[in-house]
């Protein structure tokens, strides 16, 4: 980790020496202001060491009785001082994830508030700002998660801020009734327009916590990294950012999380509405209790995925459709995965996995077995976890990544993350970069995690990545501060994919041909 400099004060009865290093002022110089006036009211948050952090600040009204399934309205104005130092609820979500673990009071329809941490003494400081979308499949996630405080990211130098959005049936249910009733007639991605609801007021606010409004990032994961390009694509997101951060996932396939036409998504929540919920106008579904609905979608298991659609308002048209018009928030972009977003399956032969190919893309199939490099039992482990990881995550991002290269203007940046993680509650065999894994390390987050035993390479790879992706919110370039050299992704370089280990290296994407195949096959 790099040491932080301290001030040295030398105490005698004769004199006082006090030797101070050449540095910017810290806290143990200036006491941080711990009240903060936003445009809706006084919070006063708490000191963590140099940070000056606020959680569960209100950024739009409760989504409830008339405005659940509608765009968010922006939070009240409040008198006197909000207390800013714990997290709000999550927002209405089963438990589906063992390894998320949340420090908020619980989930509430009533649950639309942001966090901020600064290292910023006062207002004036004009930092960058880095604001975060949790992943969960657009079913679970909350900014309550330790691997995602944003303590130890904050000391790099930039504000971080992580917002709530609306999941599942109560952030992405589409019906007739609410396209009709809504001014765009557009149904669905509520979720989304929480998040976009979140920015702007970024955009409105942040500067009283020190940070530069006109230098934000967006970055998220999984769910938050399909966010993330669907900001970019939309109109409704224009001049909120000017930067954007991808970690596994790009609403760019029909794989993992795909997105409904309106019409089909309509379909989807009238059916559920009739058949499940037996309510036939908006008002008996607006009076339905929040468990209650969200019982009934997870009703019979594995339930009723209510996922985002392309809805003509916040996507005018589908993500891909949008960039290949060059349509989108033009912007510099750093993306990639993990080497092992699938998992590992130690017990598959080359026997099953022909006959998975097989199933899967028929005359294709010896192709594919050729490009995953699948020949014997022994080689055979790695084959199936890449392809496991290609349909489930790495294609979709690989797409996003070659749409913005073709399709914008800005510079773009691949990575791979490639350490092997320790074993912990979730993943004892520790055997893996698993999806997700590397979380904490981007936060600096991992003395905050239960069950690790952590090694020095990963505090290495921590400070590592942190320093990656903050230079990239300050500059727009990951590179910097002695770190090896990360190339743009590009065809003029050999397309360099950054493989993130403790020893990070650039090297030419050395699958670049089983992508381009299987653009040939999942793409048609």
């Amino acid at each position: 980790m790099i040491e932080k400099l301290k001030s040295l004060c030398v105490v005698s009865i004769a004199a006082i020496v006090t030797i101070v290093p050449f540095t910017q002022p810290s806290f143990a110089e200036k006491k941080p202001e711990l009240m903060v006036k936003t445009k809706s009211g006084k919070v006063a948050g708490k000191a963590q060491g140099d940070v000056r952090v606020f959680l569960g600040i209100p950024f739009a009204q409760p989504p409830v009785g008339p405005l659940r399934w509608k765009p968010p309205v922006p939070a009240a104005k409040w008198h006197g001082v909000r207390q800013a130092t714990e997290f709000g609820p999550r927002c209405m979500q089963s438990k589906l994830y063992a390894d998320m673990v949340f420090r908020d009071p619980g989930t509430s329809e009533d649950c639309l508030t942001l966090n901020v941490w600064t290292p910023a003494a006062d207002k004036n400081a004009k930092l960058p700002v880095m604001v975060w979308i949790y992943g969960g499949g657009f079913l679970g996630g909350s900014s309550s998660e330790p691997r995602q405080d944003g303590t130890d990211l904050a000391k790099d130098g930039v504000v971080v801020v992580s917002m709530s959005y609306r999941l599942g049936i109560f952030g992405f249910f589409a019906h007739p009734a609410l396209a009709a009733e809504s001014p765009q007639k557009a149904a669905g991605n509520y979720g989304f327009l929480d998040q976009t609801a979140a920015m702007a007021w970024v955009q409105k606010n942040i500067a009283a916590f020190g940070g530069d409004p006109a230098k934000v990032t967006i970055f998220g994961e999984s769910a938050g990294s399909f966010s993330v390009s669907s900001q970019m694509a939309s109109p409704l997101a224009k001049g909120l950012f000017i930067r954007a951060i991808g970690e596994s996932g790009g609403a760019f396939s029909s794989g993992g999380l795909p997105y409904k036409a309106l019409a089909d998504a309509e379909s989807q929540g009238s059916n559920f509405a009739t058949t499940v919920l037996s309510a036939t106008t908006l008002e008996q579904l607006r009076a339905i209790p929040a468990q209650q609905l969200l019982d009934a979608a997870a009703k019979p298991p594995p339930g009723v995925r209510f996922a985002p659609d392309v809805d003509g308002y916040f996507l005018p048209e589908s993500v891909p459709a949008i960039f290949a018009a060059k349509k989108q928030n033009d912007v510099p972009l750093l993306a990639g995965w993990n080497r092992d977003e699938g998992g590992i399956n130690e017990k598959i032969t080359l026997e099953l996995f022909k006959a998975d190919l097989d199933k899967q893309f028929g005359s294709e199939s010896a192709e594919l077995l050729r490009l995953y490099s699948a020949t014997s039992d022994a080689d055979v482990v790695r084959a199936a976890a890449d392809l496991a990881s290609d349909r489930f995550i790495a294609f979709s991002t690989w797409k996003w990544l070659e749409a913005a290269v073709a399709d914008g203007s800005q510079p773009v940046y691949r990575y791979r993350f490639d350490l092997v993680t320790p074993a912990d509650p979730n993943h004892p065999g520790g055997i893996a970069a698993y999806h997700s894994s590397e979380i904490p390390y981007v936060f600096g987050a991992l003395d905050l995690l239960q069950g690790y035993n952590w090694r020095p390479e990963d505090y290495k790879m921590s400070e590592i990545m942190r320093k990656y992706w903050t230079n990239f919110a300050k500059t727009g370039d990951p590179n910097g501060d002695t770190l090896p050299k990360w190339p743009n992704y590009k065809a003029d370089s050999g397309w360099e994919v950054m493989h993130l280990s403790p020893d990070p290296a650039a090297e030419p994407d050395r699958n670049r041909d089983r992508y381009l195949f299987l653009d040939k096959v999942w793409g048609k």
